[in-house]
Formats: C-alpha cells, structure tokens, sequence
C-alpha cells in the first residue's frame, strides 16, 4: 500500500455504552459541587487526571475541588492549579466535608477504595450511599486491572489504555468535549499520560495514543517545556543520590537479568533527600543490555514499618502479576508497585524469592 493511500488517523474509542452516556451526561448537568479523588501517593496520572477533570468542571460552571489521600512529589508542583488541592491527611474534617457533600465524585486512577489507605472509610460510606437520593453520584474513571465490581455507580475501566489520562481523552472525545478544552486541561492530561509511560517510553505502542495527544497539542501547549518542568527538575541532592544508588547501592542478579537498589530512611536523611527525588530511578538500570527487570524497594517516609517496592521491566516480564503475588501490589505489566509490612531485610528477601519464582521468564 502506498504512503498516501494509507490511513494514519486512529480511531477515538467510545468507552460508554448510549444508557451510560445518557447517565453521565445528566448527571455533569445537574452537579453544582463536584469532587475529584484519586490513589495515596498521588503520581502523575492521578494528579493529572483529578486536576484536568476539575479544570473542565470548573469551563462548565461547577464548583470543583481536588481532594487527595497526602503529599505528591515536588517535580508536580508546576501542575496548574495544584496549589487548590486539599490534602485528606492534613485537612481531614474539610476534605470529608467536601466528599460528603458534593453532587458528583469522580474517582481517578483508583480501581478500589482500598487504594485510598486513610481515605478507604469515607470512600466507602459515600459509596454506600451512591444509590441514596441527594448522596453524591460516583464516576470511576481508570485503567488498572480488576475495578471493585461494587465501587462507583459508572465504572469506565480500561486497563489496555496508557494511562487514566488517555481514558479521559476517549471520554472527553465521546462526550463532544475534546475541542473545547483548555490548555490547562490539555496540560493536566498530557502530565499523566506522559509520566505513566516514562515520556512515551513504554506501554505507548497504540497508534490512537498519538490520536490524542494531538488533540491535546491542538490547544497550543507547549510539549517540549511541559517535559522539562516535569523531569528537568532536579535538586543538587537528587544527582548525588543517582550517583549513590548506581554506584554503592545497586545490586545485579545477572543469572536472572535483574537489578534492585534499596534506600532507608536514615539515608534519605543523610542524604537531604526531598519528596520525588527518587522519582525515576527504578528505571536507570533497564539501560543496562540484557537487563529485564529493575526494583527500588524502600522505607516508606509516612510510616516507617512498611517498605515499598517499585518494580519496571521491559518487554513482556509481567511486573504487575509479580506485585500482586508477592508485594500486596499492582500496576501495569511493565511498571508496578506494592507495598508490605516489613524490615527491609525482609523485603529483600522476599524479592529474590519473587525473582527465582519468575526465572523461567528472567533467564536466557
């Protein structure tokens, strides 16, 4: 087939049936407060997903505001608006306030309340009361495996997509919305689908993902500056803590194509580390030949006894699968994370176990 005879134009997906649409539609008409939540540790998909629903809330004439479990990385502080996000963890009493009496919640990034942690309860009362007349109406809108079957009175799940933020451009295209944004929608989107693929470097290989970006470019963003502001952001003490982590901390499993480096609070502290200075280092060691999986397991800052394990990998390595099994975690095949009560020897342990039961898919 010749060039100019071949179709380049991905097709938007419609990810609502015509009962649904209908649902939706009257419900955004009816909303006057609105609320947007998402997971504890806000990444950049969640916060790019809750802060672009709220922009577009608010160009529709909704009161909005964007409540979150506790603190996001610094490297997200140039998210517009993000100064008007309340914090659950440092304003409890406002945030279940906002949640309780809001018309419409919209749920981001988050398959169940559960991954809300300090959230989980308010969560699940509003939800109990979903059916209820005058109780918020609840929208999720995610793309990690396995939604709760019984959260949310619209689930929009879909977990083939790149990102929370692609879903809501399919969304947002059905709905008749996409040329209407801003660029602080555009923006908030772009974030999240950007962050969620490592700067289009995984899980990005779907032609209609560029369909949306150009949707998104279309309302004269700046790409190019967007990217700096979000990974050009680094603190004199993150460049020696990437230096610290390849050359004294990180550990090869060559028989299995594995890398993991491990990092304590009491070295956060030696090290002057600020939140989201560690952001992205999980993936260096993937630029290692041959290397197929690379962990960053630590010491959870908020609470101490728990350690987290942050897992990338390339190809077809299931790291997903992997976090489920053996971290009490979840994500995307090629990036995922967990989360476990335990020493960090104990973490340790329990990732060389992980790695030697996925050999067959490590090796050779």
């Amino acid at each position: 087939m010749s060039l100019k005879n071949r179709n380049f134009v991905a097709d938007m997906d419609k990810i609502l049936n015509e009962q649904q649409l209908l649902l939706l539609k009257d419900k955004i008409a009816q909303a006057q407060r609105v609320t947007c939540v998402c997971h504890v540790s806000p990444d950049g998909d969640a916060l790019g997903s809750t802060l672009g629903i709220a922009a577009w809330m608010k160009r529709l004439g909704k009161e909005c505001r964007v409540v979150v479990p506790n603190r996001y990385p610094d490297f997200l502080l140039s998210l517009p608006n993000v100064q008007e996000i309340v914090r659950y963890d440092n304003h409890t009493a406002e945030a279940e306030q906002l949640l309780m009496h809001s018309d419409l919640i919209w749920v981001c990034d988050m398959n169940a309340p559960s991954r809300a942690l300090g959230m989980e309860q308010i969560l699940s009362t509003c939800n109990e009361l979903a059916t209820s007349e005058g109780a918020p109406f609840m929208v999720m809108v995610d793309h990690h495996l396995e939604p709760d079957a019984n959260f949310c009175n619209i689930r929009i799940s879909r977990p083939e997509m790149c990102a929370t933020c692609e879903v809501l451009c399919h969304l947002l295209w059905q709905l008749g919305e996409i040329g209407q944004l801003s660029k602080h929608e555009a923006t908030c989107l772009y974030v999240g689908m950007m962050t969620d693929t490592g700067a289009f470097t995984y899980d990005s290989n779907r032609a209609v993902i560029y369909e949306c970006i150009s949707h998104l470019l279309a309302t004269g963003i700046d790409k190019d500056k967007i990217y700096r502001k979000i990974f050009w952001t680094y603190t004199p003490n993150r460049m020696r803590l990437i230096g610290y982590m390849l050359y004294v901390k990180m550990q090869n499993l060559t028989e299995y194509n594995t890398t993991f480096m491990t990092l304590t609070n009491e070295e956060r502290a030696h090290l002057g580390i600020k939140n989201g200075d560690t952001e992205g280092i999980v993936n260096m060691p993937l630029q290692i030949q041959d290397m197929r999986l690379s962990a960053f397991i630590s010491e959870d800052t908020e609470h101490p006894e728990f350690v987290k394990f942050s897992l990338r990998s390339v190809g077809d390595f299931p790291c997903n699968e992997m976090s489920a099994r053996f971290f009490n975690g979840g994500g995307h095949k090629n990036a995922s994370g967990g989360r476990l009560q335990c020493t960090m020897d104990e973490a340790v342990e329990l990732f060389k176990k992980a790695v030697r039961e996925y050999s067959h898919l490590l090796k050779g």
